[in-house]
């Protein structure tokens, strides 16, 4: 084995040259967002936008008083009460977090912001907060869109938020048996440039790649940039080691077990009610070095549903296949004439991918479908999959630009069963339109694309843009997405695929799982976090 490690930020310096900082209000890079022109620009194409763009907000109108607890002395160095620290963490990066940021109502702000260097000040700082009944609320990037980095409520004299990139090294590399010992606050940047020399990757790269960390994926079994195959964070999870209030949990490497119930099972997805997530092995693959990608386009979606289940019931196992339908195609300039757009990729660490490629391009031809030339192995670049992926990463900064015109625009996903698949996507585009007719007098956009296809089913993505009633925009997606969410449970479709449960999705996550387990959860909270101080709120009731 061998060692490799880094502390690389998120916005290294470079000689005199500042850091590059991050939004505390919005997404991403706080340079990267749309000036007030183009803000306005944006606003045009919605009606019933604001005339202007809302001010960029500024921690000082935030009002933000002293914290209503001190740390002990022994714990003083890792903890922080700096109003830009506590503001930046106040909530996460859904649209929902933005818009109350812009109105100046972000909501229940932490008292103190601690960044532990090791596991022992992790179990140092969860013992202080049970004994003072303080709430703990784990964070990573920050960029949870389901509410799961913010505190609600007053049961809870103060809250901490315990900020854990400062735990940001690989601490050994098994080349043999391709594979890391990863710390849980390296964010995917920085992880991907530790494992770059041994020629591994984890593959794993989620929209918020850049600006979120390990034990966030984990925590919130998140779904990665690949369509088929292994797509989750939980394929790639080799060991976990979690701090608890009732003590350190560690599991055994092992490249599989049939023994009882698995350890790991239990935290992937506990989004920090259990325990803190400090480091895990990840298993690991060679770089690929076989690139190729196309793009197909359908007149008739239906058609492109179906290409779509054969491609997933294949052998194929194309590495991106995603389906825009016509909306979706036209927001990312993948298409201009009203077709749905079906963007291909392959790719191997071993051998060239064009055949798969030109297998699966045939495969979708004949339920309908016409192509552009694929890129890779010497082909023209293809408009449409070039197109797709500049929109991808630029999105979250245009959703913000809106949310300042006073646009509702947000994202929300699902999975669901084959069978269940086209009448599900209906039925969302039809009544989630009709509740925002009904509730802004303005006609929204409402469109569909499939991130994750398996043999059994798909991951639909919707994407709701619609007006806003100023100063109550919160309660404008609330009741579209409570519309939304309905709509789900009806076709018996998951209330996330793979964003998480947080305290957005808590009333639709109770329905969704058996009561057995639910009490099962609720015991093992009980067990795990006596005093209750872990993530108050998420996926359970705090005892």
């Amino acid at each position: 084995m061998t060692e490799a490690t880094t502390s690389t930020p998120p916005s290294p310096p470079s000689g005199d040259r500042p850091a590059r900082a991050r939004s505390w209000w919005g997404w991403g890079w706080a340079d990267a967002h749309p000036g007030d022109a183009e803000c306005a620009e944006l606003g045009a194409l919605v009606p019933g936008t604001l005339a202007r763009p809302l001010p960029v907000p500024r921690i000082a109108d935030l009002g933000i008083g002293a914290p209503a607890v001190a740390p002990p002395g022994a714990l003083a160095h890792l903890v922080t009460a700096d109003p830009a620290a506590r503001a930046a963490r106040a909530a996460g990066k859904a649209y929902r977090d933005v818009i109350r940021a812009l109105r100046r109502r972000p909501g229940r702000v932490p008292d103190l912001v601690a960044r532990p260097a090791r596991d022992q000040d992790v179990a140092d700082l969860l013992e202080w907060a049970a004994e003072r009944n303080v709430a703990v609320v784990p964070y990573g990037g920050g960029s949870s869109v389901t509410g799961g980095v913010e505190y609600r409520g007053d049961a809870h004299r103060a809250v901490l938020s315990l900020d854990l990139t400062a735990l940001d090294r690989v601490l050994e590399v098994d080349a043999t048996g391709r594979a890391a010992r990863i710390q849980a606050g390296m964010y995917g940047p920085a992880l991907e440039d530790a494992l770059r020399p041994h020629g591994l990757t984890l593959r794993h790269f989620p929209q918020s790649f850049e600006f979120s960390t390990l034990g966030g994926w984990l925590a919130t079994r998140a779904g990665g940039h690949y369509a088929t195959g292994r797509t989750r964070i939980d394929a790639f999870t080799q060991s976990l080691r979690v701090v608890t209030p009732a003590g350190t949990s560690e599991s055994w490497r092992l490249p599989s077990s049939g023994a009882g119930p698995s350890p790991d099972r239990l935290f992937l997805g506990s989004e920090g009610a259990l325990g803190i997530i400090t480091e895990a092995w990840m298993r690991l693959q060679e770089r690929p070095r076989h690139k190729a990608s196309a793009a197909v386009s359908f007149t008739d979606f239906g058609a492109a549903l179906e290409a779509v289940r054969a491609l997933a019931q294949s052998d194929l196992g194309p590495a991106n296949c995603r389906l825009l339908d016509a909306g979706e195609a036209a927001l990312a300039g993948a298409s201009r004439d009203g077709s749905a757009v079906l963007v291909l990729g392959f790719e191997s660490a071993t051998a060239p991918v064009e055949d798969r490629l030109a297998l699966a391009v045939g495969l979708a031809r004949s339920h309908g479908g016409r192509t552009e030339t694929p890129t890779g192995g010497g082909g023209a670049p293809d408009t449409a999959v070039d197109a797709w992926r500049s929109a991808f990463l630029r999105m979250p900064y245009l959703r913000d630009g809106l949310a300042r015109m006073g646009a509702v625009v947000e994202t929300f996903e699902t999975a669901a069963t084959w069978d269940r698949v086209p009448a599900l996507i209906e039925d969302v585009r039809t009544e989630v339109a009709a509740a925002a007719l009904r509730t802004t007098g303005h006609p929204p956009m409402v469109n569909c694309r499939l991130t994750h296809v398996y043999p059994d089913g798909a991951a639909p993505y919707f994407t709701v843009v619609a007006a806003g009633r100023p100063g109550n925009e919160v309660a404008v997606w609330d009741e579209l997405k409570s519309v939304a969410a309905e709509v789900l449970h009806r076709h018996r479709a998951t209330i996330t695929h793979h964003h998480a449960v947080g305290r957005d999705h808590r009333p639709s996550y109770d329905r969704q799982r058996p009561e057995p387990f639910a009490l099962a959860l609720r015991a093992t909270k009980r067990a795990l976090d006596p005093a209750g101080v872990l993530n108050p709120g998420v996926l359970v009731d705090t005892p």
